[in-house]
């Protein structure tokens, strides 16, 4: 028999309505790259092009999760080490070797 992991708990974060906004408009942005891209490749775009392009859009989704770890570090970690929690730090150094994995 298979050895079945429990599903997560939902876990919520709560992120303020301009921070809601920059990054939806940033989201945005990255998916209208992703389609150019996309239609880079369709039409036989020059390789080096498209590879400058790809390079700007990883740069952009970085720029996501840099502003969504600092809200993380600043409530989430914040609140969990205010109230006891160390095994938050696990997961942020879990978290922190997923945004470093290359």
């Amino acid at each position: 028999m298979e050895n079945l992991q429990p599903l997560p708990t939902m876990r919520k974060t709560h992120h303020s309505p301009e921070t809601k906004r920059n990054l939806t408009v940033r989201l945005n942005r990255i998916e209208g790259q992703i389609r150019g891209i996309k239609g880079m490749i369709e039409r036989d775009a020059y390789c080096d092009d498209i590879i400058t392009q790809i390079s700007a859009t990883q740069a952009a989704l970085n720029s996501v999760a840099n502003i969504l770890l600092e809200g993380h570090l600043k409530s989430c970690v914040r609140n969990k080490m205010l109230a006891g929690d160390e095994d938050i730090l696990d997961e942020l150094l879990v978290t922190v070797q997923k945004l470093t994995k290359k």
